[in-house]
């Protein structure tokens, strides 16, 4: 039977795994892996590769979440001395994994978005490759063959301007993720030097902070997004 310390080690490496895991799916879900080309195998291939990742982290994720039940369970059969301490740990472990799988769930959420968004622009590619092959001469659709093209190249443009908006967001929300995990650790030992508890007091102001500043970040690059497309 596993222990109470053989429990956090658990809960702490499964985090880490999932964090690491977390940006590299964020990473290829920016990169304009789906797009269509030529080389559509290569666009399966990508395909291939973020479902592969998403099943990894849903299995990771299955498997904290049994480990914070084990240690929810550990906690409440202990002594009553330590079952506090113990539950402000277990509650903090939770928070990770509900964090973790909030933003598991919204990157899996803006990649269907994006399949499908691109889907119809491929559909309607089709179309106009298919018009220009027959040979036909009409003013009108050229016009809306040219139009399309302007309205292609000012979509990768907002999508370039999303892919660096996301990454610095992702590369906060990466940082804010390690800073828990140093403030859990931090928690830990405070509970056994109270002299620390002075040092986790700053920390926990340096973090609300971080979260204005994550904050003020995401507002302004999206307000930043609107103008450039409603110009």
């Amino acid at each position: 039977m596993s222990t109470w310390e053989d429990l956090k080690k658990q809960a702490r490496r499964l985090e880490t795994e999932i964090d690491s895991m977390l940006v590299s799916l964020s990473k290829m879900s920016t990169n304009n892996p789906m797009m269509y080309s030529d080389e559509e195998s290569q666009l399966l291939l990508s395909d291939d590769r973020f479902d592969t990742a998403t099943s990894e982290i849903e299995e990771l994720l299955s498997k904290l979440n049994t480990v914070n039940e084990k240690m929810g369970e550990w906690s409440s059969s202990g002594e009553p001395s330590t079952n506090s301490q113990n539950m402000h740990t277990v509650q903090r472990h939770r928070d990770i994994l509900q964090d973790y799988t909030k933003e598991f769930r919204k990157i899996q959420s803006n990649v269907r978005a994006r399949r499908e968004r691109e889907d119809l622009l491929h559909s309607v590619r089709q179309d106009i490759d298919g018009f220009k092959n027959s040979g036909t001469k009409n003013r009108r659709m050229d016009l809306y063959v040219k139009e399309h093209e302007h309205v292609r190249n000012s979509d990768r443009l907002v999508s370039d301007q999303i892919a660096i908006a996301m990454e610095t967001r992702e590369h906060l929300v990466s940082q804010r993720h390690h800073f828990k995990r140093l403030q859990s650790r931090l928690h830990d030992l405070s509970s056994r030097f109270p002299a620390l508890n002075t040092l986790v007091q700053k920390i926990n102001m340096r973090k609300k902070r971080d979260s204005f500043i994550i904050g003020g970040v995401i507002v302004t690059c999206t307000l930043i997004i609107l103008l450039y497309t409603f110009h």
